[in-house]
Formats: structure tokens, sequence, C-alpha cells
């Protein structure tokens, strides 16, 4: 999944260049408004173009860019607001196909305004598959659990259903009439008045009665005896929605309601606890101050003004991820990551449900104004907000859960893209001198960490930058393991045969060291022949594994 709240025409100085609109005057002779003496042709609004060209530009090749990312099955998610609504749902027709378009979801976020015409409380989320035909197939594999979210108010339900039952015991009738007045006394705004079409009791708990009939009129026509009149009762038009050989189940199980008498058409009875999650509505409310304050409190401090709301996007992703226990390979991108919202949501949700989604979050490091509580609290960049966020949130997180969260994984690593680490040393003769050529004797700049050209190496040979990571020492040298021998890695200098045989006593899937770990040039000659002998490489494995840099 996907989840991107792309920066609007705010008109701020930002680093994304926010204020997208061009100068008038440019745009004007671009567009063809006036010629190249000024002289106009049509006149100028405030509608032109030039408020959103660069801007659709900017989005354009990074949807292009996150399309490519995405799995056959993934999802992407867009917060968007007014401003951009409708350029940004026809690129992402052209980009990702308007079949592929799911839904346009809109987020109500208060019910007080100042404006001066109409209140606009919502903001939007445009969501797109990669694959539309693709998803609906992973999810049917997977018992069509995605898409779905549990409906509000059930805990207050069950609640009272609970203490009804303590009192009255298998009185079914009194239990029944608790429950309508339950309902009643509820004030409207409650989640839980949404489900009081759940208002009969039986043996198996609450339900409703549901239509029984087939809709389409071509449904099952037999007698159903009424238990009371010993009359068959009135068929629906459409037919019962089940054929002849499931009604002794039905029966038995006591799943079908019945009227007073045979002249009422029975009911299938839908329990609350079989039916307590709903595809998710495209509307729904959330107060959107709600999450400026709980940073706030986060961090005891305002380090950043109007951060997303972590209980939505975690709602967000839970319609995408939750098709199975630990939601293994499940990853969440965010590439205007801002205060790390997105890798706050999906920590949170992994301590509700045990799962096991990982998160990447992109954020250019902007920095924050001299004046600001950010930059007076030691954040000089946004970059600084969010990682520290992830910590606090990480931690707070699982002291909330207690001991239900003791495997929870909050920790993350931070990458910084730079440079590559290796010094350009294909130089034509004419371009050396005889004194450069010292200078050149390593390939690897000067400064370079091991650990910088470990991940490069990982980098290159596509391992997973989050797979775990230890080292240990042999003779003095440091070696690198990732993941149990996916890659280990060797940098310092003066290596002997005691580091090459520990290194390959782990058997490992790929091997690196650097140029200068070899002072014994006899050893460097060696390398590949002492790995055919201790690990029982063929030639053709030992040069795929083993490398020098």
């Amino acid at each position: 999944m996907i989840y991107i709240d792309p920066p609007y025409n705010t008109g701020n100085d930002f680093v994304y260049r926010d204020d997208f609109a061009m100068k008038a005057d440019g745009y004007d002779l671009e567009a063809g408004n006036v010629d190249e003496l000024g002289n106009r042709f049509r006149k100028s609004t405030d509608s032109d173009g030039r408020f959103h060209s660069d801007w659709c530009s900017m989005i354009y090749e990074r949807l292009l860019i996150a399309k490519t990312l995405l799995t056959d099955e993934g999802v992407i998610f867009i917060s968007i607001d007014d401003n951009e609504a409708r350029n940004l749902r026809n690129i992402c027709d052209e980009v990702f196909s308007e079949n592929n378009f799911v839904a346009q979801m809109i987020w109500e976020q208060g019910r007080k305004s100042m404006a001066a015409q109409v209140a606009v409380n919502h903001e939007y989320c445009l969501i797109y598959c990669k694959n539309k035909s693709r998803f609906i197939e992973f999810d049917k594999l997977h018992d069509n659990t995605n898409w779905r979210e549990k409906k509000l108010g059930l805990e207050t339900i069950y609640a009272e259903y609970d203490r009804l039952m303590s009192l009255y015991g298998s009185d079914y009738p009194k239990i029944e009439k608790g429950i309508r007045e339950f309902y009643k006394q509820l004030p409207e705004d409650n989640p839980a008045k949404r489900q009081s079409q759940y208002k009969c009791v039986d043996r198996n708990g609450l339900y409703f009665p549901g239509d029984i009939a087939q809709g389409t009129g071509s449904g099952g026509r037999f007698d159903i005896i009424h238990p009371v009149t010993n009359l068959p009762c009135k068929l629906p038009k459409g037919g019962w929605r089940f054929g002849v050989e499931k009604l002794p189940q039905l029966l038995e199980e006591g799943r079908i309601h019945f009227g007073i008498d045979e002249t009422k058409v029975p009911c299938l009875k839908r329990y609350l606890r079989e039916t307590e999650y709903e595809v998710v509505s495209s509307v729904f409310y959330k107060d959107g101050r709600g999450a400026s304050k709980r940073l706030e409190s986060l961090f005891e401090n305002v380090v950043f003004d109007f951060p997303k709301d972590e209980d939505i996007i975690k709602k967000f992703v839970s319609l995408v991820t939750s098709y199975s226990s630990n939601n293994e390979g499940c990853i969440i991108l965010d590439f205007f990551s801002g205060s790390a919202t997105t890798a706050h949501a999906v920590m949170k949700l992994n301590a509700e449900d045990g799962g096991n989604r990982k998160f990447i979050m992109i954020q250019l490091p902007e920095e924050t104004e001299s004046n600001s509580e950010a930059y007076k609290a030691g954040y000089k960049n946004i970059c600084e907000i969010g990682k520290e966020r992830i910590r606090r949130a990480g931690k707070k997180i699982k002291e909330e859960a207690g001991l239900e969260a003791q495997n929870l994984d909050t920790g993350f690593r931070v990458f910084k893209c730079e440079d590559s680490f290796m010094n350009k040393v294909k130089f034509a003769p004419a371009d050396l001198t005889q004194g450069e050529l010292f200078s050149h004797v390593s390939n690897i700049k000067e400064g370079t960490s091991d650990l910088s050209l470990l991940f490069g190496c990982m980098l290159d040979w596509g391992v997973q930058l989050s797979l775990p990571l230890s080292s240990f020492e042999v003779a003095g040298k440091t070696i690198y393991n990732v993941n149990d021998g996916d890659l280990v890695a060797c940098f310092a200098e003066d290596v002997n045969e005691d580091v090459i045989t520990a290194i390959a006593d782990l058997t490992p899937l790929r091997v690196v060291f650097r140029d200068s770990c070899f002072n014994d040039v006899p050893l460097k000659m060696n390398l590949f022949e002492l790995f055919k002998q201790k690990c029982g490489w063929s030639e053709e494995v030992v040069k795929n594994r083993v490398h020098v840099i």
C-alpha cells in the first residue's frame, strides 16, 4: 500500500515549491494569451492553468514511479482537498486507469467554520488499485476480509445485553423489551444507535430478521410450516433464497424467524456477532483537531502544524492489509511522510491486531523556522521530528498495550540519499598526471564508514535494508552478518586466513571484502580457492558469491 498527502497550492515558502502558480506574464506568453509584444488575446482569470500546471507535473511523475513500486495487488490512497482534487482525479485516471478507480472517500473533519459562503469542513481521499481485478481475486482467496471495518458501538450494545441477561436469564421477551428501550434512550449521534435493527433476542444472541426472499425471482418454491399453526407460511414472490435441502439445518439451528401466524413471510435471523464487519462507507466523520492535540501531547510541545490523523491512516491501512493474521510481507510507503504519521498508524494497527506490517517513510529535510517551537526544541528539520515521533509513539504504544505488545517491533533504520561511496577511477591517460596516480589507489571515498559500504552493497545486491544485522570480531577484525548469512562482509585492513575461515563457516549467500583488506598479496590471490575448499563451492558459485570492492 502507498499513502501520500501531497503538498497543495497554499503559497507557503516550502521545499516542494508549494505555491505552484506561474508568474502571470510567463504563463500568458506560454499559453498564447498574449503575443511577444504583450498584446492580450484572452482574458486572464484566477482559474488559469498557471495556478496548477507545475503541481500537476510534480505529482504526475511521482505517481508514475509509485505505480511501478506497487505490487499487482497494491493500492494507493491519496489525501487531497478542493485545490487539486479535480486535477488529481484526471491524472490518476491516466496513470492507474479509470478502470482501477475504487472510490473517492470524504472525511468530514469539523462542524464549524468562519467561511463567508459555505463552510468547507471536509477533504478527500482518492483510492486506486494498480490492478483492480487482481486485487478482487486476491481478496477472494482470503475470504473477502479487505474493505471492511468493524461496526461502531458494539461494545456498548454487548455490555447492555450482558446486563439484561444477568437480570432476566433466558426470559428473551424481557431482554428484547430492555434492548428496545436501550436503543430509544441513546442520543442520535451515538454510534450504537446505528445498530438498532438488532433488537430481537434468542438463545444465540441479538439478531435482526433479514429478508429471506430471492431477489432475482428464481428462488426455491416449497412449503415452510409455521411452528404454531402448523400451516404453510406465505411464500415470497421471489421464492426462498435457499434450497429445500438447506431447510432442515436452518430449522434445527433456529435461524428462521416466524411471525405470529402463517400469513406473514418468515425472515432469516442475522446475528450481530456474525455481522460485526461491514463494507466501509465512502463518507465518515472524525474531528480534525484531535491529531494536533495528540501530537502536542506526545511531544509536550507544538512541533508540527496540521499533522494527519494517525487513526484515519490506520483505518485506510486496515482496509487493504487485513487478509492474514500476521500480515507478513505487507509494506506501507509514504513518500510525503511529514511528521511520520503513517509510521505511527502502522505501529498502532500492528499492536491492535498482532500484525507484522512494515513501513517506509520518505521526507526531504525541510528546515524548520528558526523562531518555531520545533527549532527551539532541537528539531532543525522535519525528518528529525519524524524520527522522534516514531520513537515516542512506539514507546507509548507498547506501554498502553502492556504484555500483549511484548513482541511488537517498533524499531526502524534511517537512511539518507547520498552520492556513491565509490571514487571515479576511470580516466583517460591524458586526464591524469604522474603525481595524481597515488590519490587513486583506493576506489572508495575517504571517510566512508563500514556501515555505508555495507548498506551500499545491500542495495547493489537487492538485499532488504530492514533485515537483521549483527557483527562479531575475529582476530580483531569486525565481520558483519546480515540475516544469518544473506550477506557477510569485512572491510578491515590486513585480513588473515582466520577471518576468511570464520566467514566460510557461516556458509554465506554473498561475501564482500574491500580491496584494502588484503595486504598479503598471496592471500588475495588465493581468496576464491580458500572459499572453494572451505565451503565446497564450484568455480562458478564462488565467483558469483565472493566479491572484492
